[in-house]
């Protein structure tokens, strides 16, 4: 099937184009030809097994040709369906062998031939102009029809994909009853005393201003990143390449998924309402229906103004410039929200930076009446909620304009990066999937820099090195996401000693994770290198050594970066980080190493196991291999430095550094072992 974009003219078209004479007979046979020998392909390239019945049937033709080669063009940009030629045929009249066409019936309403001789506009003579005549809507719409034969043709599929839906329901009620109702109960318990939350009212209250710019902010970051590879208005690509190339209208068949788009992230949207409502009712700030009206504005407008921005992402290349290039800013303004949150819920407030945020814009406006309901000053939070109101509706209407607009090609790239997505996603293949999304998306800008290579007899053992090195100063964007990781790993831990108790060992856990995720973004290169080991064929070296050789640079980039970040404690008397912060980036890379070489995902350990009435072992199995680096680094990092957070002995602090080489080396030895086993198979 072809896309309909420009046909062939053939050598009797070209006749057409010279004014020969034409015969209205021939005319009338090459149309009813035309119409009954280029059905539909159901077999083309980006037609889902689910729509294939959206081809088989009678229907509207994909396009088969142009009369007198002019190449008829749709509103907006898309091809013009097979009705640019029924057009021409339509206004001659009908020779001696046509038959009329059947009433409401796409198929022959829209019959044309690769053959037609006749130019558009032209009559029996063949005296018509060959000027490029674009589809119009009062020309020839085909746009309820259309619709309608659809809905009859997808009326099965529709049927399975509820089916399958319903058991997905099913599947996620039972397992939140099965496993969250003991949590739901002591829930429902705190609601009903509301007794013990005294520090975390006092807590909430302050920091409630820069949580809320916090939360918001996060939500417009997590759309406007969405909007790159994704957006509100994702076709399925049958619908991209077949409906949007007849003559329809594309609002009546893109607005709809805007709509569907919408409407889902409000379920979200109003979710969070309730919990934070929950958690204001708890911790004994206000009822539950005032904190639930309260909410209800952040609940609504926040979500509606997301996907308005992820619209404005998806149709507008600038706008997708610019979120490329300031998502690192933004994610430093996160942290500072963060830390500012953290300082407020320690006493350490400033009401003008508070005020400032409540009054910059929708992130402020939008928690103003939460401020005020949990005691803050807010005072003119009717204001900002008609100012949150009107921005939402602007913002909506602009969006729901701009999603008739959106190019087709850009939509064919969409539909075929959310199947890929989708379809790895479900078979567990993380990976493949934050590669689609990253080509999708445009990846991170890349800088021409050069740097000298390494010379003499030790070179050729740093050229892996050197490379690595390279690649972070063309890709300054990982560097900085690992240094933000490191400072946000290193401030959560300290936070977590200060508290003490139970709060240490979250604080530990959550620090050490944070440092994982920081030396892992400087480890790219050993995931490229096992995502297609065909580029290990330049090293001199074997599989192995080469992976190896690529955990240089994360392990000494991270260990400054540790001790960067270890500075500040040791300011403050703690001298101890400055070895030990170092040394967490060594195990570290070991277990990036570990996961890259782990290979494809092996779902049959999911079905290994016994069934019992709390389910089967499998999925702990398929975890527990997933995962088995980072386990095995943080298990071990987060019970040596436990006991130094306690009692910051010289002995403990040997212990700890010793442990930490103990797990490198065991982590090292581990990903050479899979890098052998990934060359194997």
């Amino acid at each position: 099937m072809t896309d309909g974009l420009r046909p062939t003219p053939t050598p009797t078209t070209a006749a057409g184009m010279a004014g020969s004479p034409a015969d209205p007979a021939a005319d009338s046979r090459a149309d009813t030809a035309g119409s009954r020998n280029n059905p539909p392909d159901p077999g083309a390239p980006g037609t889902e097994p689910g729509d294939a019945g959206e081809s088989a049937g009678a229907g509207p033709a994909e396009p088969s040709g142009a009369s007198a080669g002019r190449t008829p063009t749709a509103t907006g940009g898309s091809p013009a369906g097979p009705a640019a030629a029924g057009r021409a045929s339509a206004g001659r009249s009908a020779g001696p062998h046509s038959s009329p066409a059947e009433p409401g019936d796409p198929t022959t309403a829209t019959g044309s031939s690769q053959d037609d001789p006749i130019g558009p506009g032209a009559g029996l003579d063949g005296g018509g102009d060959d000027e490029d005549v674009p589809w119009s809507e009062e020309d020839d719409d085909r746009t309820e029809e259309t619709l309608a034969w659809l809905r009859r043709k997808r009326q099965a599929h529709r049927r399975a994909k509820g089916r399958e839906m319903a058991v997905l329901v099913y599947t996620v009620l039972i397992a939140v009853a099965g496993y969250g109702s003991s949590f739901a109960v002591s829930f429902l318990r705190g609601l009903e005393d509301g007794s013990g939350y005294a520090d975390a009212a006092r807590d909430l209250r302050a920091g409630m201003p820069a949580l809320c710019a916090f939360v918001a902010v996060g939500v417009g970051v997590l759309a406007a990143r969405d909007g790159l590879w994704r957006g509100p208005v994702v076709v399925p690509g049958p619908s991209v390449g077949w409906v949007l190339a007849q003559p329809v209208k594309r609002g009546r068949v893109l607005r709809p998924w805007f709509r569907l788009s919408a409407g889902l992230a409000l379920i979200p949207g109003v979710l969070a309402g309730v919990g934070a409502a929950a958690v204001v009712k708890v911790t004994g700030l206000a009822p539950l229906g005032k904190a639930l009206l309260a909410a209800a504005p952040a609940a609504v407008c926040l979500p509606l103004l997301a996907v308005a921005l992820g619209m404005a992402v998806e149709r507008r290349p600038a706008a997708a410039r610019a979120v490329r290039r300031w998502t690192g800013p933004t994610v430093l303004v996160l942290g500072a929200l963060a830390a500012q949150t953290v300082l407020a819920a320690n006493g350490h407030r400033s009401p003008a930076v508070e005020q400032a945020e409540l009054w910059s814009g929708p992130w402020g406006w939008a928690g103003q009446p939460l401020v005020d309901t949990v005691g803050g000053s807010a005072p003119g939070w009717p204001a900002a909620v008609a100012l949150l109101a009107a921005a939402t509706a602007a913002a909506l209407l602009a969006a729901y304009r701009d999603a008739a607009h959106v190019p087709t090609a850009r939509l064919r790239e969409r539909a075929a990066t959310a199947t890929t997505v989708s379809s790895v996603a479900w078979s567990l293949e993380l990976r493949a999937a934050k590669l689609a999304i990253m080509d999708a998306g445009g990846g991170a800008p890349v800088r021409q820099i050069r740097l000298r290579p390494p010379r003499g007899r030790l070179g050729r053992h740093l050229v892996v090195a050197w490379r690595d090195a390279l690649t972070l100063l063309r890709t300054p964007g990982r560097l900085g996401k690992a240094a933000v990781w490191t400072a946000c790993g290193a401030a959560v831990a300290g936070l977590g000693a200060d508290l003490g108790g139970e709060r240490r060992w979250v604080g530990l856990v959550l620090g050490l994770l944070f440092g994982y995720v920081a030396v892992g973004a400087l480890a790219e290169p050993a995931r490229l290198e096992t995502d297609d080991i065909r580029r290990a064929a330049w090293a001199p070296y074997r599989f192995r050594t080469l992976m190896l050789h690529h955990g240089i640079v994360p392990a000494v980039l991270g260990a400054v970066l540790g001790l960067l970040a270890a500075i500040p404690y040791a300011a403050g008397g703690h001298t101890w980080t400055l070895l030990l912060l170092p040394l967490c980036a060594p195990p570290f890379t070991g277990a990036a190493l570990v996961s890259a070489a782990r290979g494809p995902a092996r779902t049959q350990l999911l079905f290994l196991g016994g069934g019992s009435p709390v389910g089967g072992p499998g999925p702990l199995i398929y975890l527990a291999w997933y995962a088995a680096g980072p386990l095995l680094a943080l298990t071990a990092t987060t019970l040596a430095l436990a006991p130094v957070l306690r009692h910051p002995t010289s002995a403990a602090v040997t212990q700890a550094a010793v442990v930490a080489v103990l797990v490198t080396s065991l982590l090292l030895l581990l990903a050479a072992r899979m890098s052998d086993r990934l060359m194997r198979h």
